[in-house]
């Protein structure tokens, strides 16, 4: 029986686990349109695990304002634990001249969350991310499905087109003689 289990084992060792919970989070934050494809049962699994980073640093975003820096910083190590640490070592024979090595995801991806989710977060009580089902793959049957952070700028533009979209069954030319009416009005 399955009473008092919290998780899907996804055919893992607890460490495999962890670490592919870990890449996926990281893959999350880091891409650019805010959402990537996995399957089913990991996308599941991986929304409390991405839910909780984000919660703290939607807490280190209200804090700002007091000037509470060590809470900030004890936010932000707790939510490196969601994503693998990064190596941000300059090469020891660098140069004048020589670029730095770039930061690795794990680092980017907390950079990230901190400078940017948090405070798009800020007023949203919780529910960051949606699952959407995609339908079977092809070779194995797998439920594939794309968890996507929401309030993202795909999400905004849509809103912005709906808004500007003329009702249904309006013309152009009824438009233009609505303006002219508030024109003459002035």
């Amino acid at each position: 029986m399955r009473h008092l289990k919290a998780h899907r084992k996804l055919g893992r060792t607890t460490e495999h686990r962890i670490s592919m919970l870990r890449n996926l989070a990281t893959s999350l934050i880091n891409s650019r349109e805010d959402r990537i494809v996995t399957t089913l049962p990991k996308a599941k699994e991986l929304r409390p695990f991405i839910e909780k980073a984000i919660t703290l640093s939607r807490r280190a975003a209200s804090l700002d304002g007091n000037g509470s820096e060590v809470a900030g910083v004890h936010l932000r190590r707790q939510a490196a634990s969601f994503f693998h640490q990064g190596n941000y070592r300059r090469a020891i024979t660098t140069r004048r001249g020589q670029t730095p090595p770039p930061r690795t995801a794990g680092v980017a991806a907390l950079k990230r969350l901190f400078d940017e989710l948090g405070d798009r977060y800020k007023d949203r009580p919780g529910g960051y991310t949606r699952i959407i089902k995609m339908g079977r793959r092809v070779g194995d049957g797998a439920e594939l499905a794309i968890i996507e952070l929401v309030d993202n700028a795909r999400d905004v533009n849509a809103q912005n087109n709906a808004r500007k979209r003329p009702a249904k069954g309006s013309s152009k030319k009824k438009a233009s003689e609505d303006k002219a009416e508030a024109v003459n009005e002035e």
